[in-house]
């Protein structure tokens, strides 16, 4: 193994000491529920859908889905997709779900997409190392 190898494993490992192992196994967790989440909604859309369909929504949700994969290897390196969904969640509760709640204009999912995105809202400030991510991800000196 070359000494740069050697570095880059030891760095990794260095980080992953930072988050426990049971922190670890709730990150697998969450993006394995991605994985299935996202595959029963996103996936049958990709292949059954009518030709003049736009499929902005599901063609994002698939990349999300796709990197959830990614996720489940390298839980701590894939942070930035955990925090991904908190915002856009987040964004969307803020911006749509809470005026069309408070109007009582409803759109016809909006239970459905309602229950699904507070429980990212929820979940994921839960679920992501705010420490870590801190560390590594805000205080951490910025690449060349």
């Amino acid at each position: 193994m070359t000494a740069t190898a050697a570095s880059v494993s030891r760095s990794v490992a260095d980080s992953a000491g930072d988050v426990s192992l049971v922190r670890l196994y709730v990150l697998r967790a969450t993006y394995l529920l991605l994985v299935v989440g996202l595959g029963a909604t996103t996936v049958p859309v990709l292949f059954s859908h009518a030709p003049t369909a736009r499929g902005v929504i599901p063609s994002l949700l698939c990349g999300i889905w796709l990197l959830a994969f990614v996720g489940l290897r390298y839980p701590l390196q894939m942070l930035p997709l955990l925090v991904f969904e908190l915002v856009w969640k987040t964004t969307w509760l803020i911006a749509f779900g809470l005026p069309q709640w408070s109007s009582g204009q409803l759109p016809p999912t909006f239970a459905e997409d309602f229950q699904a995105i507070a429980a990212g809202v929820i979940l994921m400030p839960i679920v992501i190392p705010w420490g870590y991510l801190y560390r590594h991800y805000v205080k951490a000196p910025a690449n060349r």
